[in-house]
């Protein structure tokens, strides 16, 4: 039932529109850069310093220097650039950055998003989160539909510490796409073999 993590990216990737800047967040998001059509001319930022992220290298053509923010190595296409963090986050800061496609862990009808940590769980840290929700034109979250104890991550009200306050534009999970509205989510499409009944909204 509903999309596989392949076909959940292609959905994100209708959002876009030509020649744009695009952040990826680590994990689900990272399988937009394999999936987006050269047509689109989308420039993909990685807040670690560079515009022009391209898909997973291979055995052959990996480098251990050419990294993303999460750490995995990419491969970078013609024309890209590099830079140091603090022009990297001038641009995400200064507006510059179209889409930014993080995960999530929970998102309210308000828009707030949490997406950095759990209380007591080890943690990173940030990263670029709070600067990319407050800095991109327009916010994507790609995340699974459901915690792994089988509650909804959609919620009324997020219980988890914020990333960022009514910043939130669209939603894709597994089983669709929502938008939220300030006093509940819109279904914006839902899923192959999907009905509103599987989707446990607040």
């Amino acid at each position: 039932m509903g999309w596989t993590k392949e076909q959940m990216a292609d959905e994100v990737i209708g959002f876009f529109q030509e020649n744009s800047t695009v952040n990826l967040g680590i994990g689900l998001p990272s399988l937009v850069a394999e999936r987006l059509p050269d047509d689109l001319n989308i420039m993909i930022q990685s807040e670690n310093g560079i515009l022009g992220v391209g898909d997973r290298p291979t055995k052959k053509t990996v480098s251990p220097t050419l990294i993303n923010a999460g750490k995995e190595t990419i491969t970078a296409v013609s024309g890209s650039s590099y830079f140091d963090s603090a022009l990297s986050f001038g641009m995400i800061r200064g507006g510059h950055i179209d889409y930014s496609v993080l995960g999530g862990m929970e998102v309210d009808v308000e828009g707030n998003l949490a997406n950095w940590m759990v209380p007591g769980a080890k943690i990173t840290g940030m990263g670029g989160a709070m600067d990319l929700v407050n800095g991109s034109k327009n916010i994507i979250i790609m995340m699974t539909h459901f915690t792994k104890t089988g509650d909804c991550k959609l919620k009324k009200i997020c219980e988890l510490p914020l990333t960022g306050t009514n910043v939130v534009d669209i939603v894709v999970t597994e089983l669709g796409i929502f938008k939220p509205n300030k006093n509940n989510f819109e279904v914006v499409k839902l899923a192959p073999n999907v009905s509103e009944k599987d989707l446990k909204l607040p």
